[in-house]
């Protein structure tokens, strides 16, 4: 397996197997994190071309450097825009050009490793938690200006705390909250000693809001449809998510795409017109091997789904 040492990519080795049957030329990595990925593809694909895309200027920073790879720093919710420029590029009639869409959803080693960047409960540092330092929002403005509704709100719809409200207002009571070790202390000390006993108790509050600051479940529902729409017929989307929030937006869009005609089935012909988009290589998702696992814990929970493009 191919290891960065900004980030190590999962699962690249499945990557690479589900996106040999293509024989890819163009491929956009949709999630750069520093290039591990897209190394392994440059590798296995000596004629492959990349598109790199990645809303982290530190991700941008450290890639392979050469003619194949092309970096750009932005938000796969943008990609609509990106793909069709590039198909504009490649093609005389703009149509759909790109063999294959990679997306690695959530946050990457060196963002957890950092102290700096606020994503870690394990690690002191600012709370803030963007992906983009130039975005306007960071997780302080949360934690210290959002009402209680609104932090309990997030904390239930992206992190399924059960206890939502009770942390929020725990929050709130702690107001100025200024280090990621406070806000992972207040969190700890809201909720009972048999929930601090099975896990750390702040892993879902920061999930939470670091979804909330980075707009993540939004942005992916757009780079699917992006990626979808501009995948060449045969070409394929391949998504590696984290948690069930993902992973749940993924198998349903997926498993639309692949939904052929909704006739009920005593009509004698088909009159609805509904024609399947894509269809999917492989049923269940693929995980990682327990000898991946052991090489890098954080890859437990990684899930691979795979879509293939159909012709129209």
């Amino acid at each position: 397996m191919v290891q960065s040492p900004y980030h190590l990519p999962v699962m690249a080795d499945e990557v690479v197997a589900q996106l040999r049957p293509v024989s890819p030329r163009l491929i956009v990595d949709a999630t750069y994190g520093g290039g591990g990925h897209t190394q392994a593809l440059l590798e296995a694909f000596p004629e492959l071309r990349v598109v790199a895309i990645d809303q982290d200027p530190d991700a941008i920073a450290q890639g392979p450097a050469g003619d194949a790879v092309r970096l750009i720093k932005a938000n796969f919710a943008t990609l609509d825009q990106i793909a069709e420029e590039i198909c504009q590029e490649e093609t005389a009639d703009g149509t759909p050009c790109i063999d294959g869409f990679l997306f690695d959803i959530g946050v990457s080693s060196h963002q957890l490793d950092e102290p700096e960047r606020g994503f870690s409960y394990r690690r002191r540092g600012p709370v803030d938690m963007r992906m983009d330092r130039d975005a306007e929002l960071g997780a302080d403005t949360i934690v210290n200006e959002w009402p209680v509704d609104d932090i309990a709100d997030i904390l239930w719809r992206y992190g399924e705390e059960r206890m939502a409200r009770r942390v929020a207002r725990a929050i709130v009571a702690a107001r100025p909250i200024t280090d990621t070790e406070q806000l992972a202390d207040v969190v700890a000390e809201s909720l009972p000693a048999a929930v601090r006993r099975r896990k750390h108790p702040a892993k879902k509050v920061f999930q939470a809001i670091r979804i909330a600051v980075n707009d993540e479940l939004g942005s992916l529902e757009l780079g699917l449809e992006a990626a979808i729409r501009w995948t060449r017929p045969g070409g394929r989307v391949l998504v590696i998510a984290y948690h069930s929030l993902e992973d749940r937006i993924v198998k349903r869009r997926f498993a639309a795409g692949t939904a052929g005609c909704e006739c009920p089935p005593d009509f004698p012909v088909c009159t609805c017109g509904r024609v399947a988009e894509l269809r999917l290589p492989v049923r269940k998702p693929l995980r990682p091997t327990p000898a991946e696992i052991a090489t890098n814990p954080r890859a437990r929970s990684a899930l691979l789904r795979v879509v293939e493009k159909v012709d129209s």
